[in-house]
C-alpha cells in the first residue's frame, strides 16, 4: 500500500526530510514536484518519525509543499537473459538506446548467500595473464581487489580479463567513470566479441552521486540470479574508491560523525556486504569479484584499501604499468596450484619469484657502480627477460604455455644446478637440448 505525505520538513543538498510512519530503510519513494515533474528517492535514515531520503537526480525544483509517495519496496533490478549485451545506468534503466528491460523484479542489497550451501573454492579462473595465472591464481568465487593509483592502466587490465576469462557471464560495474573510460569498455567488448556475454551497469562522473552507491548492488543482484541458473559469473568493479567517496559525501551531508579521514564508521560493513556476495554455490554457479581500488597518494594505509585488505582474499598490486610480483598475493592460490594445474606449477612460480628478487639486488649493485660477478650478470639478464615475458600486460598466454616459457627463460639464463629446485621436478620439465 502506498503512503502519501504532502509536506517536506527540511531540504539539505540532495536530502529531504519527511514526517512519516511505517516505512523501511532503503524503501523507494517518488517526489512529485510542483512543476509537474517527479524524481525518485530512497530512505537513508530514521530519527523518531522523521525520515531522511536521498533524492536520486537533483533537489532543484523541490519545495516543502511537494508530495512524497512511498512505494513500499526497495530498489529493484530487472533480471532476464536479455540483459546480456546491454548497458544500464545506476537506476537500472537502459542507456544504450535499446528497448526497456522486462523481466523478473529482484530486490537489491539482499543478505549474502546461505553459508551452508557454499562450497570450498577449487577451480581456476583463467585470464591468460601470466602474472595472475602463473604466480597468483584467480580462483572461482574469490573476491580480490586491484590496488593501484590514478593513471595506472587498471581499466585496461579489467578489459583484458573480461575478454579472456572462461566465465559464462561478465558483469561490469563502473563507478565514477569518465566518458572516455566508459566508451573504452564498450569499444573493447565489441572488438573482442565478448559483448554478448557482458552486462554493464554504469555510473558516470556526471551522474547523481547516489547512483554510484546503487551500481554495485544492481550488478551483484543480477549476478546472483545468473549464478542460481548455474552460470559462472565474473563481476568487475571500478572504482571502489569512487563508491566509498560517495558514501563519505552523503554521510557528511547527513552530519554523521566521521571515523577515519572523514569516512563513516560503517565503511567496513559497506564494503564487506558487497564483497561477501562472492560465492561458489553447491549445485549451481558461482560469483567471482575483481574490483579496482585506487589508493589516494599511493597510501595503502588509507581507510579504503586498509578495510578492503581485511575483507578480501589477497590483492593484485598494479604498479608502473604492470602487476608487481612482490605486492600481489592470492590467498586461495594453494587450492588450485598443483591440484588442477600442472605438478611443476608451484615450484616453478616460487623459483622464478625468488630469482627475480635476487635480480633486483643485482640491479641495485649495478646502479651503485659495484663490480658485478658472473652470477650478477646472469641475474640481470634474467630480470629483463622476466619483465618482458611475464610482467608485461601485453603478454597473452594460456597457463600451460606460460609455464613452458618460464622453464625456457630459466634455461636461457642459468644452469640446471643453479636454480635450486627439486631434482624430480627440474629433471622432468627442464628444456631438453635438441
Amino acid at each position: 500500500m502506498r503512503k502519501v505525505y504532502d509536506r517536506i520538513i527540511d531540504l539539505r543538498g540532495n536530502l529531504i526530510t519527511v514526517a512519516a510512519e511505517g516505512v523501511s530503510l532503503g524503501e523507494m519513494a517518488v517526489v512529485h514536484k510542483g512543476n509537474g515533474t517527479q524524481t525518485y528517492a530512497s530512505v537513508l535514515r530514521f530519527d523518531g518519525d522523521l525520515v531522511t531520503l536521498q533524492v536520486f537526480d537533483t533537489a532543484r525544483g523541490i519545495s516543502t509543499g511537494d508530495r512524497v509517495t512511498f512505494l513500499g519496496r526497495r530498489i529493484q533490478a530487472m533480471f532476464t537473459d536479455d540483459l546480456l549485451g546491454r548497458r544500464l545506468n545506476g537506476l537500472g534503466n537502459p542507456i544504450d538506446s535499446g528497448p526497456e528491460i522486462v523481466g523478473e523484479e529482484t530486490d537489491i542489497g539482499q543478505p549474502s548467500f546461505n553459508p551452508t550451501r557454499r562450497i570450498i573454492p577449487s577451480q581456476l579462473v583463467r585470464t591468460n595473464i601470466p602474472m595472475i595465472d602463473l604466480f597468483n591464481c584467480l580462483v572461482k568465487s574469490q573476491k580480490i581487489p586491484i590496488f593501484s593509483v590514478a593513471g595506472e592502466p587498471y581499466n585496461a587490465l579489467l578489459m583484458r580479463i573480461a575478454n579472456q576469462t572462461n566465465a559464462d557471464v561478465v558483469i561490469i560495474a563502473g563507478m565514477g567513470l569518465r566518458f572516455d573510460d566508459y566508451q573504452a569498455f564498450i569499444d573493447n567488448a565489441e572488438k573482442a566479441g565478448s559483448i554478448e556475454k557482458t552486462v554493464m551497469f554504469i555510473h558516470r562522473a556526471t551522474d547523481p552521486v547516489v547512483e554510484c552507491l546503487i551500481v554495485p548492488d544492481l550488478a551483484l543482484a543480477v549476478a546472483e540470479k545468473f549464478a542460481l541458473e548455474g552460470k559462472d559469473v565474473l563481476v568487475l568493479m571500478t572504482d571502489m574508491t569512487a563508491f566509498a567517496d560517495a558514501i563519505k559525501e552523503i554521510a557528511i551531508t547527513m552530519d554523521q560523525i566521521p571515523s577515519n579521514r572523514g569516512y563513516p564508521g560503517s565503511l567496513y560493513s559497506d564494503l564487506a556486504s558487497r564483497y561477501e556476495k562472492a560465492v561458489d554455490m553447491e549445485g549451481s554457479g558461482s560469483i567471482t569479484i575483481i574490483s579496482v581500488t585506487t589508493m589516494p597518494g599511493g597510501d595503502v594505509t588509507h581507510p579504503i584499501p586498509d578495510n578492503t585488505g581485511y575483507i578480501t582474499e589477497g590483492q593484485f598490486y598494479l604498479h608502473d604499468g604492470s602487476i608487481d610480483p612482490f605486492g600481489s598475493l592470492s590467498r586461495l592460490k594453494q587450492l588450485v596450484i598443483g591440484k588442477v594445474t600442472r605438478a611443476d606449477h608451484g615450484d616453478l612460480a616460487n623459483t622464478m619469484i625468488r630469482l627475480y628478487a635476487d635480480s633486483k639486488k643485482a640491479r641495485e649493485r649495478q646502479g651503485m657502480g659495484f663490480r658485478l660477478s658472473r652470477w650478477d650478470e646472469k641475474l640481470l639478464r634474467y630480470s629483463y627477460l622476466f619483465e618482458e615475458r611475464m610482467m608485461s600486460l601485453e603478454v597473452n598466454l594460456p597457463l600451460e604455455e606460460a609455464l613452458d616459457l618460464g622453464w625456457l627463460t630459466l634455461a636461457e639464463c642459468f644452469d640446471l644446478e643453479e636454480i635450486g629446485m627439486k631434482k624430480q621436478i627440474s629433471d622432468q620439465y627442464w628444456p631438453k637440448e635438441e
